[in-house]
């Protein structure tokens, strides 16, 4: 059986590994990476294959940056001729970018299974383009691998037959579980200090500078007894009109996975805005704000650690000093986060493994 992994941003690293890994072990198993290029610097990519010992892709497509239309279509026409030169049984696509709804379009066209990890999740805000990329993905894939009890309810509801549906856990916690032990190793220098973590990507809140700059004003306000670390795009800092924040905020260069969830596991607080930080930080135990209206993990929210802020900088300030005070939420780890959703994932897709039925491309009409 060839089963081919489609990869392309940094989240999809941290699920494909451990999938990668538990089929190592099965007998009969042929295994391809490809890689878009969707994210394509050292930072974004290459440091990640290292700490997370992924083998280097077998096919680099390497499309880079661009609209959602073009990055996308670039992806799509490159995928078309890997498949039909790789000639893969099943291809598994990863959470929500770009490069996951490309690939789930083109398979589906020639007739390749698709199998979607981290299936069923939804924020219902249409506005996010990665909603958009999720709701594409899980109506044309065959087999959906969800995290989390809400993204089988979100697929029942949406009519999709059970049978298609799998239950398998957060498999990218099984990275986390499985990394989190050698991360001081390559962060060694722990900081002794209480700290507040923060990670802002979003459009929405780093490219408007008078509320990213409200943000920071609401945390340094809030935590005059905490550091403030701030892994932070050049893009990003640009924005930041203020440059008298003071020796508490440290501004860092985007860092590797490694240094990262070390950064997470001792942090006192995190603010953020991104999907698997939310995850992350519930598993740690580690309290979370989002700055965000809505998640597509809303797990986070009612067993997690992960509170809901929205844009505001007031009820940031509000929530954080309640943390700091000691008030923060507990959480727990929901089902299945425990290091095994791999293996699940890897019976599923044998069990489900068949022949792909390839057509030949034709121009449409």
């Amino acid at each position: 059986m060839h089963i081919l992994h489609v990869v392309g941003a940094r989240p999809n690293f941290m699920k494909a590994a451990p999938v990668m890994a538990a089929l190592n072990s099965c007998k009969g198993v042929r295994q391809t990476l490809v890689h878009t290029g969707q994210h394509y610097d050292f930072s974004m990519s290459d440091v990640f294959f290292q700490q997370l010992g992924m083998p280097s892709p077998d096919v680099n497509l390497a499309v880079g940056s661009g609209t959602h239309a073009q990055q996308t279509a670039a992806i799509m026409c490159h995928l078309e001729v890997v498949m039909f030169d790789r000639k893969p049984d099943l291809v598994v696509v990863y959470g929500d970018v770009n490069s996951t709804v490309a690939a789930a379009l083109v398979c589906t066209k020639l007739l390749i299974s698709v199998a979607h990890v981290e299936a069923g999740l939804r924020s219902f805000d249409r506005t996010m383009p990665e909603e958009i990329n999720r709701l594409l993905t899980d109506r044309v894939a065959d087999l959906l691998l969800t995290p989390s009890t809400d993204g089988n309810e979100n697929l029942q509801g949406e009519g999709v037959p059970a049978e298609r549906i799998h239950f398998v856990g957060n498999v990218m916690i099984d990275t986390l579980i499985r990394l989190l032990p050698v991360a001081d190793h390559h962060c060694p220098d722990r900081l002794h200090e209480r700290y507040a973590l923060i990670t802002l990507h979003r459009p929405a809140n780093v490219d408007d500078p008078m509320l990213l700059n409200q943000i920071i004003d609401s945390i340094l306000d809030s935590s005059q007894d905490l550091a403030v670390i701030f892994p932070v795009h050049p893009r990003t800092r640009k924005q930041l009109k203020r440059t008298g924040y003071g020796p508490r905020l440290r501004f860092l260069d985007p860092i590797p996975y490694l240094e990262f969830i070390a950064l997470q596991r001792d942090a006192t607080v995190v603010i953020t805005d991104s999907g698997g930080v939310q995850e992350e930080t519930t598993y740690l135990g580690v309290p979370c704000l989002t700055v965000r209206e809505n998640t597509e993990r809303p797990v986070t929210v009612t067993l997690g650690t992960n509170t809901l802020v929205g844009r505001n900088p007031e009820r940031l300030r509000i929530e954080l000093e309640l943390i700091i005070g000691g008030r923060g939420k507990r959480g727990q780890v929901p089902p299945l986060w425990d290091g095994h959703a791999s293996r699940r994932i890897a019976e599923v897709l044998l069990a489900a493994g068949r022949p792909a039925k390839y057509e030949l491309p034709t121009t449409a009409s």
